[in-house]
């Protein structure tokens, strides 16, 4: 089976969890924006856990975005998912090298640097939900716990991993949220920061058994499991060359006649997907012809 995320309760409804394993997803996005490993591994880690966030939400066309803002050489990520666990972002400097950490590992921390985390929830309401937060280490997963505790109030252990091969191709990449429930009492508590605390990295339990119930077997080992929801996930654009026109149509006439003039063809670049769309200048009059109506 493919990339996919699954949904638990345990603990009679005390915790709720959620998994998944994003290989294909990170690989996807590494293959069509050709990242750095590092920039891999973190671009890989944040549409995870927005995935999984994603299916947190419960409209069909509830969109969240995730804004990571650094002064790191990667500068910053943007990844929007939904609920059906479709996702897609990109790096500002997919290019970034810097050498490993003090244990040998990517340092995603020190690509991203110091700066700010912003989830943006569109629920279809006037106005959509913005929660803001800074970044506590830059390594994704620390930066999300931090976010569920200050922003949502919801204690919370995220934890994330991409692990590379040799060619720079992705290896594994997956992650965990598990949640306590307000009424949580002291030893479910207790229990669940023990497991939490025993696990020394995703990407190991990964290399273990690449499934997103071994990652909550680890993570809630000793309660009852209850699996509510498996659901697929892939990395999804939706752009298109239409919706492209639409946004040139939304420059205003009197710049598409610009570059109508200029009698040369134009190239525009989806930066989620990296897809290029090119509209010749006969596309472009069209464009014009439907901006005056």
């Amino acid at each position: 089976m493919g990339d996919y995320i699954v949904r638990a309760m345990a603990a009679e409804g005390q915790i709720r969890a959620f998994a998944a394993v994003s290989l294909d997803m990170a690989e996807e996005a590494r293959r069509r924006h050709n990242t750095s490993p590092v920039a891999t591994a973190a671009l890989g880690r944040l549409m995870t856990g927005a995935a999984m966030m994603g299916t947190m939400m419960k409209g069909e066309k509830d969109i969240l975005t995730i804004q990571v803002k650094g002064d790191g050489p990667l500068q910053g990520m943007t990844v929007t998912a939904d609920s059906k666990g479709r996702v897609k972002g990109y790096v500002i400097n997919p290019d970034v090298i810097i050498p490993a950490n003090a244990r040998g590992k990517l340092d995603v921390g020190g690509a991203v640097g110091r700066g700010s985390l912003q989830v943006i929830k569109d629920l279809g309401l006037k106005e959509p939900y913005i929660g803001q937060v800074d970044l506590q280490t830059g390594e994704i997963g620390d930066d999300l716990t931090y976010y569920f505790a200050i922003s949502e109030q919801v204690p919370s252990a995220v934890g994330l991993g991409v692990l590379m091969n040799r060619d720079n191709t992705v290896c594994r990449s997956g992650g965990f949220i598990v949640q306590l429930m307000p009424f949580a009492d002291d030893a479910v508590i207790d229990r669940l920061e023990k497991n939490v605390s025993q696990i020394n990295s995703v990407t190991n339990l990964l290399l273990e058994e690449n499934t997103p119930e071994n990652l909550l077997r680890h993570a809630l080992d000793g309660f009852d499991i209850e699996y509510t929801l498996t659901l697929p996930l892939s990395f999804y654009c939706n752009c298109s060359k239409d919706r492209v026109a639409k946004a040139l149509i939304s420059i205003g006439r009197k710049d598409l006649n610009e570059l109508i003039q200029e009698g040369k063809p134009v190239e525009l670049n989806c930066h989620f997907c990296n897809t290029n769309y090119t509209f010749t200048v006969e596309e472009l009059k069209e464009i014009l012809i439907r901006a005056k109506r």
